[in-house]
């Protein structure tokens, strides 16, 4: 990496840390400039202003963090229920990006800034979407091998997880880790039922 792309992705991880615990909005390029290295005319040469740093914050930090944590452990699955179980579990226990008090950072821009920026909106949609995908992809080879029952309708079940996803993260905010182990709980009998008559319990 060469040195302006190294100052790029700084103020990417910087701002990342800023508004991840404060907002987009609440989050300044003055405070971002006052916490790095770098000057204001270096911000500006790699971002024509706030908004075309936050859509590269989302294409450049968060999607590349999606792959690794929620798509790409389901695309090597071979029991796919408890790989979708185990991806989950892995994020709200044991992923250090995220902070309990602080919630899902994808999930926190969908609510402040989707409503408000189209292009924001477009982006996190494509977030949304590829993790989505990537359930219902699974879910399907998981039907095709007679895991899961046939009338499992895979779109709606992926709808279903993130859904859930969300909202333990926002949850957790106020209630601690303790909500997330309860989530977990009744997270797998979800998943077990929508095995068939005989089935292989996730553990």
């Amino acid at each position: 990496m060469n040195k302006s792309a190294g100052t790029r992705l700084g103020i990417l991880q910087r701002s990342f840390e800023l508004i991840y615990k404060n907002g987009f909005q609440a989050t300044s390029i003055d405070a971002i400039i006052a916490s790095t290295n770098v000057t204001k005319g270096a911000f500006f040469y790699h971002f024509k202003n706030k908004e075309e740093m936050g859509l590269a914050l989302i294409t450049e930090v968060l999607s590349p963090g999606m792959q690794e944590a929620m798509i790409r452990p389901l695309q090597a699955a071979t029991e796919p229920l408890g790989a979708i179980y185990k991806m989950m579990e892995e994020l709200l226990l044991h992923d250090p990006f995220f902070k309990i008090e602080y919630g899902c950072p994808a999930v926190n821009l969908i609510e402040e800034m989707g409503p408000l920026n189209e292009l924001f909106s477009s982006a996190l949609r494509n977030l949304l979407s590829a993790w989505q995908n990537a359930i219902q992809l699974v879910l399907e080879d998981a039907k095709a091998a007679g895991k899961i029952q046939e009338k499992t309708d895979s779109k709606e079940v992926a709808l279903f997880i993130t859904a859930g996803y969300g909202g333990i993260r926002n949850m957790g905010k106020i209630l601690g880790k303790d909500c997330y182990t309860s989530f977990l709980t009744q997270f797998k009998a979800y998943l077990n039922a929508l095995q068939p008559n005989n089935p292989s319990p996730i553990h």
